[in-house]
């Protein structure tokens, strides 16, 4: 019996082991079934997915590129109609903190004859503002007009010109009104002053800045390098000239502009102007005189005013990048000459024994200069050095106003500044001033000034 037991399992064995193997294969093989079926929905879904984000990403470029045409075509001007118009505008908001030793209205010592309007201050003061509206008028005109809000009430004209834009062969002409193009500060505007003040020989001989209402003519070289020569016909109604009433020209201006580049960071502009115009009863109050009349007298001159300047800026920035560091050195110098006629002390009833006033010949040729230098010297921060001297001359009048201060003075009027500032943005500028002012003889006034300057709206760039 148990050789019988044996030879069935020895029989039987080999068939069970085969038995089993053919079920693992069956098994094996649904699961490899089970991963294609699988894998085949997986891939099946992801192709879904991948044609919908391909049509997503169709849908937002044609939105975008629809966006991109219609912001396009609102920035294009409108039709030319009677209701079209589409001006650039920007306003200026500025104030100052002035701490003065001294009365600001004190006139430079030996500039008696001279406007002296600093603008200063004491305490706190809400600067003037400036509104700007700037256009294309058509494919041959462009407009411009700047006009300046007085914080005390009213408003005057800056600017208000209109300039060609198609002339062609680099010429350029403008007529109505606008700061003149003599010298380097002139066209600036208050807002791009690299301080708070101008320097005393734009206060003492131009009355801070020359405004002209008249025509102006520039004409840029076709050449590498930069040159450009313009002349002036204007009223003459900024001091030295009066604003003569009468037809023709009151003043005339030349000027010629060079410059270039110097390698990858540097460059620089050079100038020369010529100036002239007429005074007719041009008045000042206040005059100091040798007789020592207390709070001074009242003049009143009539004559011609000629002036020469020169001017010259460079200005650095390391490979160009003047948003990182820039330095910018700049300086000019006016020396200007009148004669004509002096009337000494006309508001009085008569300082003769006539009751007559006195009117005699006047002559005298004055001068002054400044240098400063601005340094940014890191994003947004920039600290600047100015230094300034005048040279009030000896004046030459005749024997009849020998009692008249204008003399020789022997003094020479000087000031250093020295200004720190912050740019949050090309928009906005806080600044702290300081300076000793010595223009006044035995009267050192130590200021210190604190001032924000902020844009709103459109603005251009500024000039070089």
């Amino acid at each position: 019996m148990f050789k019988y037991t044996a030879l069935c399992v020895a029989l039987f064995a080999p068939l069970s082991t085969y038995a089993a193997s053919d079920e693992d294969l069956r098994a094996i093989r649904a699961q490899i079934q089970q991963l294609k079926e699988n894998y085949e929905q997986r891939i099946t879904q992801l192709e879904q997915r991948l044609q919908q984000a391909e049509a997503s990403s169709k849908n937002a470029e044609t939105t975008a590129v629809q966006a991109q045409a219609a912001a396009q075509q609102a920035s294009r001007p409108a039709a030319s109609s009677e209701g079209a118009f589409n001006p650039a505008m920007s306003l200026i908001l500025s104030g100052t903190y002035g701490q003065l030793q001294r009365d600001p209205a004190i006139s430079t010592t030996g500039f008696a004859m001279s406007p002296n309007n600093n603008g200063y201050t004491k305490g706190f003061s809400l600067k003037e503002s400036e509104l700007g509206v700037s256009a294309n008028i058509d494919p041959q005109f462009r407009g411009v007009a700047t006009m300046s809000l007085n914080p005390a009430g009213g408003v005057t004209v800056e600017n208000g010109f209109v300039q060609t834009t198609s002339l062609g062969n680099g010429f350029n002409f403008k007529f109505g009104r606008y700061f003149s193009g003599l010298g380097y500060l002139n066209e600036q505007h208050a807002h791009a002053w690299d301080f708070v003040d101008q320097p005393l020989v734009y206060r003492t001989l131009w009355d801070n800045q020359v405004g002209e209402d008249g025509v102006q003519l520039k004409w840029l070289a076709p050449t590498d390098a930069f040159v450009e020569l313009g002349a002036e016909l204007g009223s003459g109604r900024s001091f030295p000239g009066s604003g003569r009433q009468k037809n023709g020209a009151g003043s005339g201006v030349l000027f010629a502009h060079v410059g270039d580049d110097v390698g990858t960071g540097g460059s620089w502009r050079a100038g020369v102007s010529l100036h002239q115009t007429k005074a007719e009863n041009w008045v000042s109050n206040n005059v100091p005189n040798l007789a020592g009349t207390v709070g001074g007298v009242s003049d009143r001159f009539s004559g011609d005013s000629k002036t020469a300047g020169l001017d010259f800026v460079w200005k650095y920035a390391p490979n160009g990048n003047v948003t990182e560091t820039n330095f910018k050195l700049q300086g000019e110098y006016f020396r200007r000459k009148q004669s004509g006629l002096l009337t000494y002390d006309f508001t009085a009833p008569g300082v003769t024994p006539a009751g007559v006033n006195i009117t005699d010949t006047y002559a005298v040729t004055q001068s002054g200069w400044y240098m400063q230098g601005v340094y940014q010297f890191m994003p947004r921060w920039r600290m600047g050095l100015r230094y300034d001297q005048l040279d009030p001359g000896i004046a030459q009048v005749g024997a009849l106003n020998a009692v008249n201060v204008i003399s020789n003075y022997g003094y020479t009027p000087k000031r250093d500044t020295l200004m720190l500032d912050f740019n949050p943005s090309e928009f906005s500028r806080l600044r702290v001033q300081v300076a000793q002012d010595k223009s006044r003889q035995g009267l050192t006034d130590n200021q210190l000034f604190l001032q924000y300057v902020m844009s709103l709206g459109a603005h251009g760039a500024h000039q070089f």
